[in-house]
């Protein structure tokens, strides 16, 4: 029932629509959309869908370098946010499998070193090394300047000592790209990046950590951890912008998750809408019932626009800051609403334990926070804003 209209948007190019019809077909197969797994049920079906997305080609798309195993040269921005968006519909699951996959090896797609890209692209994108992007810590989330772990040179490597937090993939990553205060400048200007293996002395997982919609999370502890200088990404001091930059590019693909969600809300209200009887009628014969639908329908609509707006164009080249901020926050505080509304079709039947929209009400609430709150959105939106009118103005 899903509407898929929004593929013939001048946004999106045939491929993209082939993209979306295929890789609809293989998760309506392959993708068993049940119950929220938990504990080590939670791994074990993470690294199941990272396998499964690896072998069938899917996760080439999120790596860049067809030398490395990934679909074409550069991160297709929109092919991203496809795949994401369908995915999402079928599982939450599987779209963070799928994600961070691109997140944790993006900045070696951007600023590794050919060793690097070499060692680790290939595995990432067949599914048989699972990445990990460890940036937050129990003091720095959003103000990534606060970040306390820190690595020091230390002969011909360096030694970081610190923890990181809310690390998606933690236990059962192969790797975690880190980033740690080199002390080059103070703020986020000394901040370098590294790649330190699973397994690698030093490195402990601290504790797993459980949250409403389960994925594997973890807290990672360094204790004197032994990282060669050849696993540094980029140039010492750079570590911030190559977060930043990493961050960029799936920023939008959220925003296309939180629609796969939204969407998957609305065709179940739709169905239960129009097959609930009550006083002689469909629910779907009442007003209120009508209103609602068509209020979900327009606020999915609205953030599929700011979206596939954004993110064609950052595949054009352009500096897409604050078109991301606004898709991320519209697109995830709408499926918030959409999906709500939602569980208030349903009624009783919303809340109860597993059923499809009771998952997506859990699924739903960490967008909003993840990848930079919506409240950061609004002050990327106003900061850019306000740039643009100064240069108006000294103009």
């Amino acid at each position: 029932m899903a509407d898929t209209s929004y593929l013939d948007w001048p946004f999106l190019e045939s491929h993209h629509r082939e993209l979306a019809l295929s890789l609809e077909r293989w998760a309506h197969e392959n993708i068993d959309d049940g119950p929220h797994a938990r504990g080590q049920e939670t791994d074990d079906a993470c690294v199941g869908l990272v396998r499964k997305l690896g072998a069938a080609d899917w996760i080439r798309y999120a790596v860049g370098g067809a030398a490395y195993g990934g679909s074409a040269e550069t991160i297709d921005t929109r092919g991203i946010c496809v795949i994401r968006e369908t995915l999402a519909r079928h599982s939450g699951l599987a779209d963070f499998a799928f994600a961070m996959q691109g997140l944790g090896s993006g900045a070696i797609t951007l600023h590794g070193t050919e060793a690097q890209k070499r060692n680790y692209l290939p595995r990432v994108a067949a599914g048989s090394a699972i990445a990990a992007f460890a940036l937050s810590e129990p003091e720095a989330g959003s103000d990534v300047g606060a970040m306390k772990c820190a690595a020091h040179r230390d002969g011909d490597g360096y030694v970081l000592n610190g923890e990181k937090t809310w690390i998606s993939n933690g236990g059962i990553a192969d790797f975690y790209v880190v980033f740690a205060r080199t002390g080059e400048a103070p703020g986020a200007r000394g901040i370098t990046a590294f790649i330190a293996d699973a397994g690698t002395p030093g490195l402990e997982i601290a504790e797993r950590i459980e949250v409403i919609a389960p994925h594997p999370l973890a807290r990672l502890r360094f204790t004197h951890c032994r990282i060669p200088a050849s696993q540094r990404i980029g140039d010492a001091g750079q570590g911030f912008k190559v977060a930043m930059r990493t961050l960029d590019i799936f920023r939008t693909s959220v925003a296309a998750a939180a629609l796969g969600f939204a969407r998957r809300a609305l065709d179940e209200a739709l169905r239960h809408a129009v097959t609930r009887r009550m006083f002689n009628h469909t629910l779907a014969d009442f007003q209120l019932t009508q209103a609602k639908l068509a209020d979900m329908a327009a606020a999915i609509d609205a953030a599929a626009l700011l979206v596939y707006r954004a993110a064609w164009l950052r595949d054009q080249g352009a500096n897409v800051t604050k078109e991301a901020a606004m898709a991320k926050m519209v697109a995830t505080e709408s499926a918030q609403q959409v999906i709500d509304a939602a569980v208030q079709i349903f009624g009783g039947l919303g809340v109860v334990s597993e059923a499809p929209v009771e998952r997506l009400y859990r699924d739903i609430r960490a967008l909003r926070i993840y990848e930079g709150a919506t409240e950061v959105q609004k002050l990327i939106i106003a900061r850019e804003l306000l740039k643009d009118a100064a240069a108006i103005t000294k103009s």
